[in-house]
């Protein structure tokens, strides 16, 4: 998840691209909590730069009121998520204590601020409004012990018609999920990629939605949007590599209860990546009586 050496190749997400004003940060954060701060200068940016996730960089924390706020952008459903989180909580909160030289052997108790992790999720899977997520899911179930770490993910649902009320409450974030609707649209229709984010972006200047942003980083926008996407198709794949892997270890499981598995055969199972093909022979698998059966019939 981490690379330590900040390269300028990596880029910044879209979502940060547009809540990069402190103003527009602190009109999320009112939104989120129904409250009224009006002063952006109290509001203390404590992003990690050095955190990158496939080539982009991390969101956005900030601290306000004592409040310390995790905010991130999701396109794809990830149940690690709170796993993700307390890593870098746990960073912040180290620099937290660093920069104000705050001693950890004191007599009298060391106050930190309140963690608050939020996901903003607009991905293609449907999902409710707003889902919690809890660090303790991801313990091994065999223990009857109680943990003695939690931390609560909190996500909402940003793509179009959901949220309704945090979006008439932020225009930035209402503006953000109908430019990722409009080009999700025009992919649709079967424009390739370039065009449909370029095709959206002309389409939203116009209609005045994140014209700002849009009219003054283009060039950046489309850049990140491409790297965005191309991240996304990174993920599928991997998780698609992965399910084709799991699919054939069930395979050669089955196989070596009958007989041991000649390397050969291993790696013709192992290389192969068809979904389809894998089902069929994990059938064959588990039908085939001896490995000449099932190699003869593969």
């Amino acid at each position: 998840m981490r690379e330590k050496s900040i390269n300028k190749k990596y880029k910044d997400r879209l979502f940060r691209l547009v809540f990069h004003k402190k103003s527009d940060l602190l009109e999320l954060y009112n939104a989120v909590n129904k409250s009224e701060y009006r002063d952006w200068e109290a509001l203390e940016i404590t992003t990690l730069e050095d955190v990158v996730y496939i080539g982009m960089k991390n969101d956005v924390s900030f601290l306000i009121d004592d409040i310390l706020n995790l905010y991130e952008h999701q396109s794809t459903y990830n149940p690690n998520m709170p796993i993700r989180g307390f890593l870098y909580l746990a960073d912040l909160y180290r620099k937290h204590i660093e920069s104000r030289k705050l001693n950890l052997h004191s007599r009298s108790l060391v106050k930190l601020p309140v963690p608050q992790y939020l996901v903003f999720y607009n991905g293609l899977k449907e999902e409710p409004d707003r889902k919690e997520l809890y660090l303790s899911e991801a313990f091994l179930g065999s223990s009857d012990k109680e943990p003695c770490l939690e931390l609560r993910v909190v996500m909402l649902n940003i793509n179009m018609g959901h949220n309704r009320e945090l979006m008439e409450r932020c225009r930035k974030l209402k503006e953000y999920a109908q430019f990722v609707a409009s080009v999700r649209e025009r992919i649709a229709q079967g424009l390739p990629l370039e065009e449909a984010v370029d095709t959206a972006v002309d389409d939203c200047m116009k209609a005045g939605v994140l014209a700002d942003i849009l009219s003054t980083h283009r060039a950046e926008v489309l850049d990140v949007v491409l790297t965005e996407y191309d991240a996304q198709s990174h993920i599928e794949l991997e998780r698609a590599e992965a399910k084709a892997e799991g699919k054939a270890e069930a395979i050669l499981d089955l196989l070596s209860e009958i007989a041991e598995v000649s390397e050969e055969l291993r790696s013709i199972i192992m290389n192969q990546h068809d979904m389809d093909i894998l089902k069929r022979w994990l059938k064959l698998a588990s039908k085939s009586e001896t490995l000449e059966e099932f190699f003869e019939h593969m």
